[in-house]
C-alpha cells in the first residue's frame, strides 16, 4: 500500500529526531496534542499510546527488535500528527485531524507484524516496568537531550 500523500518528507524529518537525540521532545508533544483532542481522538488514544510506548521503550533501550524503518515511520507519524500545518490544517474544524489520522492508520497498517510483535513484549512485562519504560521523560530532561542548534 502506498503511503499518504505528503507523508514521505516526514522520514528524513524523522531520522533527523531520531539521530539528534530530540524523540523525547516530540513524544510530550504527542502527549500534549493528544491529550488536548479529547474526544474527538477518542478512537485512537489507544493505538496514539502503542507508537509512544515503542518510541520509549526503543529510546530507552528496552525493546531493539523492531526494524530502523520502522521506528523512522513511527517517528515520521508522531511528527505528522503534532505538525499543525500539513496537508489539512489541524485548525480546521471537522477535517484537521482526518489526514493525521489517515497517516496514523497507515503506519499501523504497514508495520502491523511489527507492532503485534511490541505489543507481545509489552503485554509480557510487569505492571511496574511497564510504567517505568513507558514513562515519558520531564520537560527539562527533554530540553537537556536535544541537540544545540
Amino acid at each position: 500500500m502506498k503511503a499518504p500523500w505528503n507523508f514521505a518528507r516526514y522520514l528524513p524529518l524523522a531520522q533527523r529526531f531520531l539521530s539528534g537525540g530530540r524523540l523525547p521532545g516530540l513524544l510530550l508533544a504527542v502527549a500534549r496534542k493528544s491529550a488536548k483532542q479529547g474526544e474527538r481522538f477518542a478512537g485512537f488514544k489507544e493505538d496514539l499510546r502503542l507508537l509512544q510506548g515503542l518510541c520509549l521503550a526503543w529510546w530507552r533501550g528496552e525493546y531493539r527488535a523492531v526494524s530502523t524503518q520502522a521506528v523512522v515511520a513511527v517517528v515520521a507519524a508522531l511528527l505528522y500528527f503534532v505538525t499543525p500545518l500539513d496537508a489539512l490544517p489541524d485548525w480546521l474544524l471537522g477535517v484537521g485531524l482526518i489526514d493525521d489520522l489517515a497517516v496514523l492508520a497507515w503506519v499501523l497498517r504497514t508495520w502491523s507484524d511489527e507492532l503485534t510483535a511490541f505489543r507481545r513484549w509489552r503485554e509480557a512485562q510487569t505492571p511496574a516496568r511497564l510504567e517505568l519504560i513507558e514513562r515519558l521523560p520531564s520537560d527539562e530532561h527533554s530540553v537537556l537531550q536535544a541537540p544545540s542548534s
